[in-house]
């Protein structure tokens, strides 16, 4: 069968038309070359656009921003299955497996919740640096670098998170060019707050960062001895997330709206 050259954006963490975190998603039935891939990203311009597209025994995904491509994205992730389940090209019983370049993801999809099984980001403690406040202007209470290039850093209060205001043009080049910044949440129904920069590869603020929560949950498990997390992500447009430490594993769940979808012509 196929499959024509149609991309959705889709808002993922959220049930609100123009909250949560948009997403590209193409499904297409051949591996398209990087270029187009690439091009592609870059004429939606948003922080990421996922291309599903077969593999030798499952789904391969892989996910571009429109300046590189990412080994794993969370919001990206969540988007592609809900059009996957959406348009019935899977089942809602079904599970959906992806090839990833962060190896196999597993998806479920449970009622209106969407729920994704990705691996755990190891932890390495970091002494805080003069740099930190030079670029982001605040001094974390502490700081770790996590896997895929990640720097997290512990707030003291949910307003600190809120009113941090970085300096993109010294982020970038720095090493908290991909920054996730973690307070606990004032709000009782979540657990914590976070807000995710990554200047580094063209994002200035993610809305929603799903791919944050392999850090997010086996640090706040190792603060608080929980396994299980409501997340609050605080951005502009706002996200909500359910997270689960599985030993080596996180389950990241979410809903997610389908905006528009469209037909390429080139």
């Amino acid at each position: 069968m196929t499959i024509p050259n149609i991309i959705y954006q889709v808002d993922a963490f959220t049930t609100q038309p123009f909250k949560g975190n948009p997403a590209g998603v193409c499904v297409l039935d051949h591996e398209p070359d990087t270029d187009r891939m690439q091009n592609i990203a870059m004429e939606m311009n948003l922080s990421e656009t996922a291309f599903v597209f077969p593999g030798h025994d499952c789904r391969i995904i892989r996910y571009y921003t429109p300046e590189a491509e990412m080994k794993l994205c969370g919001h990206a992730t969540l988007s592609a299955s809900h059009i996957l389940y959406e348009t019935g090209m899977v089942k809602s019983n079904e599970e959906i497996r992806f090839s990833s370049k962060a190896g196999e993801l597993i998806i479920m999809k449970h009622g209106d919740w969407i729920t994704m099984n990705f691996p755990a980001y190891p932890l390495e403690k970091m002494k805080p640096t003069p740099e930190f406040e030079r670029v982001t202007g605040a001094q974390p209470q502490e700081l770790y670098q996590a896997g895929f290039g990640w720097t997290l850093a512990l707030m003291k209060s949910e307003k600190e998170v809120r009113n941090m205001k970085p300096q993109f043009s010294l982020m970038k080049n720095s090493v908290f060019g991909d920054l996730i910044v973690t307070a606990e949440s004032e709000d009782p129904a979540y657990d914590f707050c976070v807000r995710c920069f990554a200047p580094a590869v063209g994002i200035d603020e993610d809305p929603v960062t799903g791919s944050a929560h392999c850090a997010l949950a086996p640090f706040w498990s190792e603060k608080t001895g929980r396994k299980d997390f409501n997340s609050h992500q605080v951005s502009k447009r706002e996200g909500v997330l359910k997270v689960s430490l599985k030993g080596d594993r996180v389950e990241i769940s979410g809903q997610a709206i389908t905006i528009f979808k469209a037909e390429l012509f080139v």
